[in-house]
C-alpha cells in the first residue's frame, strides 16, 4: 500500500519461539557480500571516544534500549525462550517505569517487524485527536497561537495508543503470555529501583511543572523533596495500572478503573480525552516505507510517520553522488546532505499526514525519478535559500524525549520500536491514581498550518488538526538488508532530528565503512529547512570546514557545550563472524544487553 491509503495490512502469521519453519536460523548471520566495516580510511570525530561506548556482543539475541533495566529485561525474555516480539513488549512496559520521562505508557509510537523469513509489517500505534479536537483550539479570537497550551496540561494530550500498540503485536507475533511479559514491570514498579542521576536531574528540572498539576508529586517529590540519585523510586499506582492490563489486556487499560481515572484527569483539568475516544482507539497494521541504497534495502516506517519517506527520499538523492570513507564530513559531502535534507523536509510540510485522512504520495516522493530531479537543481559551490525549494508537484487531498529500542532474537527475528510521549514528561500531567503521564503529542499537529511548532518544524494543511486523526511524526525506526539477510537496526529519538541522526548512522556504516560503535558515535549535524540553519555537536566540523559552508552561504549553528543529536539504540549482525553487536549511544545513558 505504498500510495499511503489506509486500508490496514494484514500481517504475517504469529511467530513460534519452538522448533519451526518460520523461526528456523537460515543461516540468517552468515551475511555474504557484505563489505567489512572499519575505521581505517577515516579519522572520526565522535562524541566520545569508541573505548568509552557501551557495546555488547552475543550469539543469540540483543536488546538494546534507552535503560539498562529494561534492556535487561527484554533478554530476560529471550533466554526464557520468547521470541523478538516478547522481548519487545517486555522492554517496552519495563521503560514506562524505569524511564518514566519518555518511555511512558501515556503516549505512542511504531514498531517495525521483519521476521526471519523476510516478511516485514509496520504497526502504528500513534496517538490520536480527542473527538471533540478541533482545528483552531490552540488560537485565540485573533487567529494566534495560544503559548504553551499545546505543550502543557490536559489539553496537550492525544489518546494514547502505547498499550494497544504492545498488546496488538504481542497478540499477532509473541508466542509468551501477556501476564508473564508484564510481570517484571509490575515488580519494577512496586517493589522500587535506585534512581539514577539522569533521572534524579530531570525530576528536579521538571518540579517546576510539576507544581502545576501535582499528582507526579506524590511519586517523584513524596516529602516535598525531589527523589535525589540513590533514593528508591516507588510507583505503586502505575504497578496497579500495569496489573490490570496484565489480567484484563487492552480492556484494562482502555476501559474500566484505568479509563476512568484517565476520564476524571481530564475533567479536572478541563481536557478533551472521554470515554469513547478511549474505547474506540485502535493501532493499525500499514506496510512499510521501502526503498534502495547503493544495493542495500531500507526498511523504514509510513505515515502517519514522515521518517520513512524522509529517509529514503534523502538517499535516493544522495545515491547520485559516489561516497567514499575520505568524504566524511567534508564541505562538499555535508553540502549535498544538506541540500537534500532540506528537500525533504519541505516535502514533509507540504504533503505528509495522516493516511486515514489525507492522500500521501508516497510512491512519487521516494522515487528515484524525482529524486534525480531535485539532485539536478543542487548547485555544488552554493546553498539553496529555503525560499527557493519548490517542493514536487503531486496531488494530495515531537520534543528531543522520545525513546527507542531494538531487539533481535536467536532466529533472526527483528524488532525495532520507537515510542514518545513528545516532551520530558509529556504534559506532566500525571494521571492521579493511574500512575503515568499523558502525552503532549498534539503539539505535532499544525496548530496553525505555516507556523513552526516546538521543534521548529512547519506543517501544512495535511497536518491540520482533525477529530480522530493522528498527527505526523518523525519517527524513523528503521532496518537495513543487504542479500535478503538484516545487517542494521537502528532508531533514535529526538524530535526533528531523528531521521538525520537515522541517515548518517547509515551513511556511516554503508558509505563511510565505519563498524557500528564509530557510526553511532561520530558527531552529527542537522538541517530541516526552517530554519535555515546547520545544526552541528562539538567537533563535527574543521574550521576550514566550517569556513567553506560560510563562504556557500550557509548559516551554522554548533549546539550548547555537551549537546546532542539523537540516542541511537542500534544492533548490527556482523558480517565476518555472524555475532550480534549491539551499541546503545555514548551520549546518553542506555545500555546494549545481549546473550
Amino acid at each position: 500500500m505504498l500510495d499511503g491509503q489506509a486500508d490496514p495490512v494484514e500481517p504475517p502469521q504469529p511467530l513460534s519461539s519452538g522448533d519451526t519453519s518460520s523461526m528456523r536460523p537460515n543461516r540468517l548471520f552468515v551475511l555474504a557480500s557484505l563489505p567489512i566495516f572499519t575505521v581505517a580510511f577515516v579519522v572520526v570525530p565522535a562524541a566520545t571516544s569508541p573505548a568509552e561506548q557501551k557495546a555488547a556482543e552475543a550469539a543469540h539475541g540483543m536488546v538494546v534500549s534507552a535503560n539498562v533495566l529494561a534492556s535487561q529485561v527484554g533478554v530476560d525474555m529471550l533466554k526464557k525462550g520468547g521470541n523478538a516480539v516478547d522481548a519487545a513488549a517486555a522492554t517496552g512496559f519495563a521503560l514506562a517505569v524505569t524511564y518514566p520521562g519518555a518511555g511512558n505508557i501515556g503516549g505512542g509510537g511504531f514498531f517495525i517487524i521483519r521476521l526471519a523469513d523476510g516478511t516485514a509489517a509496520a504497526l502504528d500505534f500513534r496517538e490520536k485527536a480527542p473527538q471533540r479536537a478541533s482545528r483552531d483550539m490552540y488560537l485565540d479570537s485573533a487567529g494566534n497561537i495560544i503559548p504553551g497550551l499545546s505543550l502543557l496540561g490536559h489539553r496537550a494530550a492525544g489518546v494514547p495508543g502505547s498499550v494497544d500498540g504492545l498488546l496488538t503485536a504481542l497478540a499477532k507475533y509473541g508466542t509468551m503470555k501477556r501476564a508473564d511479559i508484564l510481570e517484571p514491570a509490575i515488580r519494577l514498579a512496586r517493589g522500587g529501583f535506585p534512581v539514577d542521576e539522569p533521572l534524579a536531574r530531570s525530576i528536579r528540572n521538571a518540579m517546576g511543572d510539576f507544581r502545576k498539576y501535582p499528582a507526579a508529586l506524590k511519586v517523584f517529590a513524596p516529602d516535598g523533596k525531589p527523589l535525589q540519585a540513590g533514593d528508591t523510586l516507588y510507583q505503586r499506582d502505575l504497578a496497579r495500572t500495569l496489573e490490570r492490563i496484565a489480567a484484563e489486556g487492552r480492556n484494562g487499560f482502555y476501559r474500566g478503573e484505568t479509563a476512568d481515572l484517565i476520564v476524571a484527569e481530564m475533567k479536572r483539568g478541563n481536557g478533551l480525552i472521554d470515554h469513547e475516544d478511549l474505547r474506540s482507539y485502535r493501532s493499525v497494521f500499514r506496510e512499510p516505507i521501502c526503498g534502495t541504497y547503493r544495493g542495500y534495502d531500507i526498511i523504514s516506517m509510513p505515515p502517519p510517520s514522515a521518517g520513512g519517506i524522509a529517509l529514503i527520499e534523502i538517499l535516493d538523492i544522495l545515491e547520485g553522488r559516489k561516497l567514499k570513507p575520505a568524504d566524511f564530513h567534508t564541505a562538499s559531502a555535508v553540502h549535498y546532505a544538506v541540500e537534500a535534507m532540506k528537500h525533504a523536509y519541505a516535502d514533509r510540510a507540504e504533503y505528509i499526514g495522516d493516511p486515514d485522512a489525507v492522500h500521501v504520495p508516497v510512491r512519487e516522493l521516494i522515487s528515484k525519478g524525482y529524486a534525480a530531479k531535485v539532485l539536478g537543481s543542487i548547485r555544488a559551490d552554493a546553498a539553496t535559500p529555503p525560499d527557493s525549494i519548490r517542493t514536487g508537484s503531486f496531488s494530495t487531498h515531537e520534543r528531543d524525549q522520545t525513546t527507542h529500542y531494538s531487539v533481535v532474537d536467536k532466529w533472526g527475528n527483528a524488532v525495532i520500536v520507537t515510542t514518545t510521549i513528545n516532551g520530558w514528561f509529556g504534559s506532566t500531567v500525571l494521571v492521579d491514581g493511574a500512575g503515568f503521564f499523558l502525552n503532549n503529542e498534539m503539539d505535532d499537529f499544525s496548530s496553525k498550518p505555516g507556523v513552526p511548532n516546538m521543534f521548529g518544524l512547519t506543517g501544512g494543511e495535511a497536518n491540520a488538526i482533525a477529530p480522530g486523526k493522528r498527527m505526523v511524526s518523525s519517527m524513523t525506526p528503521t532496518i537495513v538488508v543487504k542479500d535478503g539477510k538484516p545487517l542494521l537496526i537502528v532508531g533514535s529519538p529526538g524530535g526533528s532530528t531523528i531521521i538525520t541522526t537515522v541517515l548518517q548512522v547509515v551513511m556511516n556504516a554503508v558509505d563511510f565503512r565505519m563498524d557500528l560503535e564509530h557510526a553511532v558515535a561520530a558527531a552529527r549535524f542537522h538541517h530541516q529547512w526552517r530554519p535555515d540553519t546547520i545544526f552541528y555537536e562539538r567537533s563535527t566540523f574543521s574550521p576550514e570546514v566550517i569556513r567553506q559552508f560560510e563562504a556557500m552561504g550557509y548559516h551554522l549553528l554548533q549546539r550548547p557545550h555537551n549537546g546532542v543529536q539523537g540516542l541511537v539504540e542500534a544492533i548490527m549482525i556482523d558480517p565476518r563472524r555472524g555475532r550480534l553487536i549491539g551499541v546503545s549511544d555514548p551520549r546518553g545513558e542506555g545500555a546494549a544487553v545481549g546473550y
